[in-house]
């Protein structure tokens, strides 16, 4: 691990920038668990299972197996407490089958050329019908592309119509919502991407402050004293940019996925995400103290 001089003071205390930066990390996550009733307990009873695994397997020396004594010395967790949990299996789901599946047929509507407009925008897909010929991609040609025939596109559809990633129009063709990378519904898909999101996040961060290298980019933009119809014009501006960069990356990453799907060295994966966020700023100090601070 490579860690700055200065990354550690001289009495071995965690340096104060990044005491403060947690701080403000774990105020909207504190924030989030209370409105769940997720408890302190429970909070700490999670959080030392975590502290043990990560120090288990990510932690090793010369790639030795951890014993429960080094543990104990890295993650001041009780010994009998790591005994337990190492011998406990981790409760972390995998991706559900309906997100998996959902995101790919998304991916593949927005990265295929056959599935889109001259604009770049996706097609409205109509049903297969066995009545009437269809002209053109169908939505069941869609999903037959990611599911092959596991699963019918009719249950794909309805949970779609479901989590509102989906419409029919008047000629009953499949509308894609545009901002669908992830639903505006469906609590267990909104956890799903929540986890996967911001732990790929702090990842690339937490890259960045240990001095790897090269380094992962992690840029915003902010701004203060802006006004609530500044905000609106701002937040307009950031759905449409930020789509536009998703569906770039996506088209370009699926492209690249089909090259690479024949080849030896296929064993890694990406994230690349794009977030916006507003609030009010806290009482605006007195004037006595602006003149003091000007």
């Amino acid at each position: 691990m490579n860690l700055s001089d200065d990354s550690v003071n001289a009495l071995g205390q965690p340096p104060a920038a990044l005491v403060s930066a947690l701080r403000k990390i774990l105020r909207p996550l504190v924030r989030l668990l209370l409105s769940y009733q997720i408890t302190y307990p429970y909070l700490i009873n999670l959080l030392k299972s975590v502290y043990v695994e990560v120090a288990d397997q990510e932690f090793q020396v010369d790639s030795k197996r951890q014993t429960d004594s080094r543990i104990n010395l890295l993650t001041g967790v009780h010994r009998k407490d790591v005994k337990r949990l190492r011998s406990e299996a981790a409760d972390d789901r995998n991706t559900p089958r309906n997100v998996s599946v959902g995101a790919q047929v998304i991916g593949v509507w927005l990265g295929s050329p056959e599935f889109l407009d001259d604009t770049g925008a996706p097609l409205p897909l109509p049903l297969r019908s066995t009545s009437r010929p269809v002209l053109g991609k169908t939505f069941d040609d869609l999903v037959e592309i990611v599911c092959r025939q596991d699963i019918r596109p009719r249950v794909i559809l309805d949970e779609w119509l479901n989590l509102g990633i989906a419409t029919q129009d008047d000629a009953n063709r499949v509308v894609l919502n545009t901002g669908a990378f992830t639903p505006a519904k469906g609590f267990d898909e909104k956890a799903f991407f929540f986890g996967k999101n911001i732990h790929d996040h702090i990842s690339a961060g937490a890259h960045n402050l240990l001095g790897h290298s090269p380094s992962y980019f992690d840029r915003s933009v902010y701004y203060d004293n802006l006004s609530l119809e500044s905000i609106q014009t701002l937040t307009e501006l950031a759905r449409e940019t930020g789509m536009n960069a998703l569906t770039t990356m996506n088209r370009t990453a699926l492209q690249l996925q089909k090259k690479d799907i024949s080849g030896e060295d296929r064993h890694h994966r990406m994230n690349f995400g794009v977030f916006h966020f507003s609030a009010d700023l806290p009482a605006q100090r007195s004037s006595d103290e602006d003149s003091q601070n000007a």
